[in-house]
């Protein structure tokens, strides 16, 4: 724990080592074209998504990379649907 706060604080305040820079990906869902933004996480499309942990997992279980934001704001909002739909008795 504390070699990885050690390692965290280095990259951010040592002045030699540079923060990774932007980097272009495509979408692993539709294919587009976007700027990840591991070096500024704070702008990278990805934070315009709000998603809780498990939507997160969720994700991670199907994807091996980043998404577009569209994608995943749409997947998101088809696993919140399928989750209530689930949850939703049906007894007539």
């Amino acid at each position: 724990m504390e070699e990885d706060l050690y390692q965290f604080s280095n990259l951010f305040f040592n002045k030699k080592k540079a923060l990774p820079k932007h980097e272009e990906k495509f979408c692993p869902n539709c294919r587009a074209k976007f700027e990840c933004k591991v070096g500024s996480i704070s702008l990278c499309q990805c934070t315009k998504v709000k998603i809780t942990p498990e939507e997160s997992a969720y994700l991670t279980s199907l994807f091996d990379d980043c998404l577009c934001f569209r994608c995943m704001e749409s997947i998101t909002r088809e696993y919140r649907i399928t989750k209530l739909y689930k949850s939703l008795t049906w007894s007539f």
